[in-house]
């Protein structure tokens, strides 16, 4: 999965954005193993974010955490759990992505929000290579309600709420929604998904909404 990104400013928060498409995911798995190959699951319409799930995010919100880069991420519910590695952007502009053929590594965006601050943190990561599944395979079959873990260095454990998991052609991707700052501490997992071309990989995105529910 490849998007190419640009940052956007946000208070106490290096947001970045989307502005054009590339191959962080270029499908490379299902262009090679013919019909046989199963797409990734995507998520149906009835995981979207609604005004009644963000007022009751709101309440259930945990205090946020001091700034400390992350280290691991899990989310039980299908079976994720990857190390961290910093992820900067490209000369280009581009945010970059985690080694393709380390097809259990995940990025965050290190340049932004760690995961438990306030604002948006953001983590990223392939969806599959050429050998198959990769992290984020199955990521838009998580449901709301699920949890996602962030093991952070300097020793808490962020524990996250989804709120939301959308997917996004390209063409149509929220900006503002997916990186704007945000006044609490929020977190996206992004990977690719959406309708699959042999010729440009996936259309779009799979986008999980996430807010800091707890720690330990």
């Amino acid at each position: 999965m490849r998007r190419r990104f640009r940052r956007t400013g946000g208070p106490g928060n290096a947001a970045i954005a989307a502005v054009t498409v590339c191959a962080l995911c270029a499908g490379m798995w299902l262009l090679h193993g013919g019909t046989g190959t199963q797409a990734p699951p995507q998520p149906s319409a009835a995981q979207a974010r609604t005004g009644n799930d963000d007022r009751g995010a709101d309440r259930a919100s945990a205090p946020a955490l001091p700034p400390s880069p992350p280290d691991r991420i899990r989310i039980p519910a299908i079976g994720v759990d990857a190390p961290l590695t910093g992820l900067g952007l490209t000369r280009t502009g581009s945010l970059d992505a985690p080694p393709a053929d380390r097809e259990n590594l995940a990025g965050w965006y290190e340049a932004g929000t760690t995961p438990g601050e306030t604002g948006t943190a953001i983590v990223a990561g392939h969806v599959d290579n050429a050998d198959g599944p990769a992290v984020f395979y199955s990521l838009g079959a998580l449901r709301k309600g699920g949890t996602i873990e962030v093991d952070r260095r300097d020793g808490t454990v962020a524990v996250f709420t989804v709120d939301a998991v959308e997917v996004y052609d390209a063409r149509d991707f929220p900006d503002g929604k997916v990186y704007g700052a945000v006044p609490r501490p929020e977190l996206r997992v992004i990977t690719c998904g959406g309708g699959y071309s042999r010729t440009t990989g996936y259309q779009g995105n799979v986008v999980v909404y996430a807010h800091l529910t707890g720690s330990r």
